[in-house]
């Protein structure tokens, strides 16, 4: 098991970002999104394409929760551990490696915490990435994450702020 690290501290986040590839709002447009949200941490979230759910305030922060509802971080997560899935089968591919073709062989778990004091209004995420993949070596799964972190859009959206780390779990049969 590898833990890759992808925190960039600030003393080093000036000179990563410098080097970074940056789009601009000229580039092509591949795809958009809409969603609006009817109350700020309990009300409903609708987005394109018939997405549709009731939100609430997680318990843990004092709110009400509740099974059928979710929250921001819930949803950061799933679409970070999904984001990140769709770019290791692109990174993959540019290898001509092979990922699994069961979905249950090439997992993508992401823990989202939101950190800080919501009394100072002082918050942010740390994500911890678990990539479980059956069938493939270490050496080349880590290859595969390492170019995926590339091409993530959450990643790179995210990575030189939010302490991200990213475990990639090899699984032989």
């Amino acid at each position: 098991m590898n833990n890759l690290r992808c925190v960039r501290p600030l003393a080093r986040q000036a000179v990563y970002l410098s080097q970074q590839r940056f789009l601009t709002s000229d580039a092509p447009t591949l795809y958009t999104a809409t969603a609006t949200t009817q109350g700020a941490r309990g009300g409903q979230i609708d987005g394109c394409k018939g997405f549709s759910s009731a939100y609430a305030m997680p318990k843990a922060l004092g709110g009400p929760g509740g099974q059928s509802k979710t929250n921001p971080e819930e949803l950061f997560a799933a679409g970070y551990s999904n984001c990140f899935s769709v770019a290791m089968n692109l990174a993959a591919n540019s290898m001509k490696i092979r990922l699994p073709r069961k979905i249950e062989d090439c997992q993508v778990n992401a823990v989202v915490k939101l950190i800080g004091d919501i009394k100072q209004m002082d918050m942010g995420f740390i994500v911890n990435l678990e990539v479980r993949v059956k069938g493939i070596e270490q050496v080349d799964l880590e290859k595969i994450v390492e170019k995926a972190t590339e091409i993530c859009p959450y990643h790179r959206s995210t990575h030189a702020v939010v302490d991200t780390d990213i475990k990639a779990i090899s699984v032989q049969e």
